[in-house]
């Protein structure tokens, strides 16, 4: 009986750390950064898996139309293939961060892996920018305590979210927009994708238009859109 009890709690402990490892507010194992507390008037754009041709330039004419920076976390090798995309990111007022070179799932990478996946994207970045932010979101949002430890031994940041367009599989825009409004509260970072961790040509063409609307829905009701730098100075000060 008391086999099966230890047996029990460890299964009941590995589900949970398993979820620990993908939940995006989750902070077992250690402090990521998902936004203000509930109420802000501000809201931030995120977006993963660029440059991505054509849908990142799409993606910026609209929110250069509504005057909206927003983050992009950027896969280094595609920043390597479309440098020019990356630069037009960053020229436009945006902020890039890392989402590392080649988009593997970190949780079951080693230590020494994981320095590799980081410092080769930071690489490409400076390659391609000059510079780099020091954000970084772990693809699939998969994390365990060694991710956050070697991330912030590199300088970086752990950026995670809390509201999700679920857009990855390129769903209706109207689709994006009703997942995004249900669980918008304020001060929110919310997750979007401007590209496909598979390969560059990812269609989100349905991600631009469902951003296009609800940057137009919230800012009718009184939201700013702000950078993640720009939400994360609000607890700093």
């Amino acid at each position: 009986m008391i086999g099966y009890v230890v047996s029990a709690i460890s299964a009941a402990a590995a589900v949970a750390g398993g979820y620990q490892s993908m939940s995006p507010t989750g902070q077992w194992y250690g402090q990521t950064f998902t936004g203000l507390p509930r109420g802000s008037r501000q809201l931030a754009l995120t977006y993963d898996d660029g440059p991505n041709d054509p849908h990142t330039l799409r993606l910026l004419e609209v929110l250069a139309r509504h005057g909206v920076q927003a983050t992009f976390f950027l896969i280094g090798r595609y920043v390597k293939e479309r440098p020019e995309i990356a630069r037009e990111i960053v020229q436009a007022g945006h902020v890039a961060g890392n989402h590392t070179f080649s988009h593997p799932f970190l949780t079951f990478k080693s230590a020494g892996e994981i320095r590799r996946e980081l410092a080769q994207c930071r690489s490409a970045l400076e390659d391609a920018l000059g510079q780099h932010s020091n954000l970084f979101r772990p693809p699939f949002g998969g994390r365990r305590p060694a991710v956050l430890r070697v991330a912030r031994e590199l300088g970086l940041e752990p950026i995670m979210w809390n509201v999700t367009g679920y857009d990855w599989n390129a769903p209706p825009a109207a689709v994006i927009e009703g997942k995004v409004s249900s669980q918008i509260h304020g001060g929110d970072v919310i997750l979007l994708h401007d590209g496909g961790h598979k390969q560059i040509g990812a269609d989100r063409s349905q991600t631009v238009m469902a951003t296009d609307n609800l940057i137009a829905r919230y800012k009718s009701e009184g939201y700013e859109f702000v950078t993640i730098p720009q939400m994360m100075q609000q607890i700093r000060t």
